[in-house]
């Protein structure tokens, strides 16, 4: 594990936004009227998903995908300069946020600077052709960071950018040798103390995919050498499979409980719903009572909480990487005093120092999470269904607070029944 990896970080909101469809304009300006309104969210972060120029060779879509970066030291000037950009990370910082860059270091556009100025820093086929490992991203080609040459130019590049931004979220980080992250994060850190290191890790399945075809991926378990968060993929799968029906809510719930016993003491998950590449979370639960449970959950889970922009207005359309779609702010749909009240929990109820348990009750569909810091026990309960149930729960017979909605919840007999919305005990 990050030796200097705080554990405050567990206590954060982060909230990720794609410049190009977080308004008509499209700007890195026309973001800054909307820093108050996302502040006020209970968000401490703000992660921009690549904002470097886009490769045109072999683009998707009309404007092509984020992540075909063709330059790692300018900005895409479609959102405007580096002047631009700076005043969006001033107005930032002005507010008590941090913010987080995208990093796409596992791969660049086919007509990347890189790839015009040092061929030899990428990946060839056996033709001797520029390529990739994944077949489905025909818009880039890999990086080969056999060459050692390569490591100095990126870690001069993270170094830039260390002096202007506060985290880096990088991109199929467990296909990047684990040895360059340890030495690009000790190069920053020299820059930029307590910068934050986010890993996009990737699913057990895909993992899996790269050891059979031959080329490493590393796994969680390693990554947190380098970085202070993961994502939650090593456990995803599972969740998907109980939202689509084909898992039961035990099987996801008992993964919850084995993380945190096999990670390293201050190991931090980001803990999210809905990402940019997967669906929003409105177009699978569309139940109001429903969404209110699971809203409620993934606060109570132990790591960062992910917003993506738009989810607070359950805006149930993926926004497309390779267009402009602007995010729909539907007021009737607005989830904001919900939101802000949930990281208000979060952060002066839960402890960043709390060990977490959960059971999945299958019947009922309702998890019992379980946080304790030694002191003091939390309990969350949520009816996933958005139906009463009777659950177990370790408390004496009486009457509690449920500090979700202020009303009394009732333990008898050791067993408490939910009535169908969320319950916060502690």
């Amino acid at each position: 594990m990050a030796n200097n990896t705080p554990k405050s970080l567990r206590q954060s909101v982060l909230y990720s936004i794609y410049v190009r469809c977080h308004t008509a304009e499209g700007t890195f300006r026309a973001v800054i009227p909307d820093l108050d309104r996302i502040r006020d969210l209970g968000c401490d972060i703000i992660w921009f998903m690549p904002i470097h120029p886009i490769g045109v060779e072999g683009k998707k879509g009309s404007l092509g995908c984020p992540y075909a970066n063709r330059d790692y030291r300018t900005v895409n000037p479609a959102y405007g300069t580096m002047e631009d950009f700076r005043a969006l990370v001033d107005a930032i910082h002005e507010r008590g946020m941090l913010c987080m860059i995208d990093v796409v270091y596992n791969h660049t556009s086919p007509d990347s600077t890189l790839s015009k100025e040092h061929p030899e820093f990428f990946y060839h086929d056996e033709n001797g052709n520029f390529g990739n490992k994944v077949g489905d991203w025909a818009d880039v080609i890999d990086l080969d960071y056999s060459n050692r040459d390569l490591w100095a130019y990126q870690i001069g590049s993270l170094k830039m950018w260390a002096r202007i931004v506060d985290g880096f979220r990088c991109d199929v980080a467990s296909l990047v040798p684990l040895a360059f992250w340890e030495e690009a994060r000790a190069a920053v850190e020299e820059v930029h103390p307590g910068f934050i290191w986010l890993a996009e890790s990737i699913h057990g399945g895909f993992n899996l995919y790269c050891r059979e075809h031959g080329f490493a991926a590393i796994p969680d378990s390693m990554l947190y050498r380098a970085f202070d968060m993961e994502y939650e993929y090593d456990i995803r799968e599972v969740f998907d499979a109980y939202l689509e029906g084909k898992a039961p809510l035990s099987a996801y719930t008992a993964l919850l409980t084995y993380q945190d016993a096999v990670l390293p003491d201050n190991h931090i998950k980001l803990r999210y719903l809905e990402n940019h590449d997967l669906p929003r979370i409105a177009s699978i639960i569309k139940d109001p009572v429903r969404m209110e449970n699971f809203l409620a959950m993934l606060y109570f889970l132990k790591g960062t909480t992910l917003l993506y922009a738009g989810q607070e207005w359950q805006d149930a359309h993926q926004p497309s990487l390779f267009e402009q779609e602007v995010i729909t702010r539907d007021e009737m749909k607005d989830l904001t005093p919900l939101l802000r009240r949930l990281a208000g929990y979060k952060k002066d109820h839960l402890s960043e120092e709390d060990y977490f348990t959960a059971q999945g009750y299958d019947r009922e569909e309702i998890a019992v999470c379980r946080r304790s810091d030694g002191k003091k026990v939390k309990y969350g309960i949520f009816c996933l269904q958005g139906k009463e149930g009777t659950v177990l729960i370790d408390l004496p017979d009486g009457s509690y607070r449920n500090e979700y909605d202020g009303g009394t919840v009732t333990v008898r007999d050791g067993k408490l029944t939910a009535g169908g919305r969320p319950v916060y005990i502690g």
